[in-house]
């Protein structure tokens, strides 16, 4: 009868030593340290990405941060347009060479709108910022038409490109994105973007917010494709976005969150404003991880 009288008072006492310490380091905002591990804290739920195939990598250290369908090649669409502008700027042509558009850049079919009317006049770099800018699909036929060979040659300098920087899904038929036939998984575009971020020329033209040209006797103004580029509170180094009813509404983009420089793929998103939402999303995301990375396992 002693002995289970002692073993209650001492279960009492050393319960009522544990409140007191947890009532203490309520009052005092302190943390009563036990040499039990603690349990890491769960990572941050993924993003919730309403685009088909997604990737986000680190080029700091080369690590995917978030990664969906990342390796299946698909319709890129407009995106193609940054390959027609690196294998033009590697190719040396003076970008204040004057260029016509032509007949054969009177492209036919869905989505092949153009404010260039043939016969307009203009350099090789307007061409350019058009192109990578405003997404203009005869801008970007006239450079290819235009490169070194000629079309033919154009297609076949901007696949051994993708073979150069390890795209190895990908493949091009023409140099605007019109066709299907143009692919690439996202792997393979976020190897793109790293390439075209290197080139100044294509970092200024794909993230200017608009730009004005001479089209026979009057100016004419043209927009960013890609609504971020004109808010403040993004960082982008280089971007292009994409859309034609076979690869659904992409975008790509190189930018700086946090201090560390990203490179986001979003392919196939539906609805116009899905790309940028999901944008949005992803550097939320990432803002919040670097914040709040998980804990790691303590044995103080």
């Amino acid at each position: 009868m002693i002995q289970g009288r002692l073993i209650t008072l001492a279960a009492v006492a050393c319960l009522t030593l544990v409140t007191s310490l947890s009532e203490a380091a309520t009052r005092q905002g302190g943390v009563v340290r036990t040499h039990l591990k603690v349990a890491p804290r769960a990572a941050l739920a993924e993003p919730l990405l309403r685009s088909s195939a997604a990737l986000v990598l680190d080029t700091g250290n080369a690590s995917v941060l978030y990664s969906r369908h990342a390796d299946v090649a698909v319709p890129i669409a407009s995106i193609t347009k940054l390959m027609t502008a690196l294998v033009v700027s590697e190719a040396g042509q003076p970008l204040d060479e004057e260029l016509s558009i032509g007949p054969e850049d009177h492209l036919f079919g869905k989505g092949t709108y153009s404010r260039l009317v043939p016969g307009t006049r203009l350099t090789r770099g307007d061409l350019m910022h058009l192109a990578l800018m405003a997404s203009e699909n005869r801008a970007a036929h006239a450079l290819g038409r235009n490169y070194p060979g000629g079309l033919e040659e154009c297609v076949r300098a901007m696949n051994a490109k993708a073979h150069e920087l390890g795209m190895l899904s990908a493949h091009f038929v023409e140099p605007t994105g019109l066709s299907d036939e143009n692919v690439a998984s996202p792997e393979d575009l976020s190897k793109l973007v790293v390439a075209a971020a290197k080139v100044p020329q294509i970092r200024e033209f794909s993230t200017d917010g608009d730009y004005a040209v001479r089209v026979g006797r009057h100016m004419m103004q043209f927009r960013n494709t890609d609504s971020l580029v004109n808010r403040p509170d993004w960082n982008i180094v280089v971007q292009k976005t994409g859309y034609i009813s076979e690869a659904g509404r992409c975008l790509v983009m190189q930018t700086v969150i946090q201090e560390r420089t990203l490179v986001i793929v979003l392919m196939n998103s539906f609805g116009k404003r899905t790309r940028v939402a999901d944008a949005r999303r992803v550097r939320q995301w990432v803002e919040a991880t670097l914040q709040h990375p998980p804990a790691l396992a303590s044995s103080t």
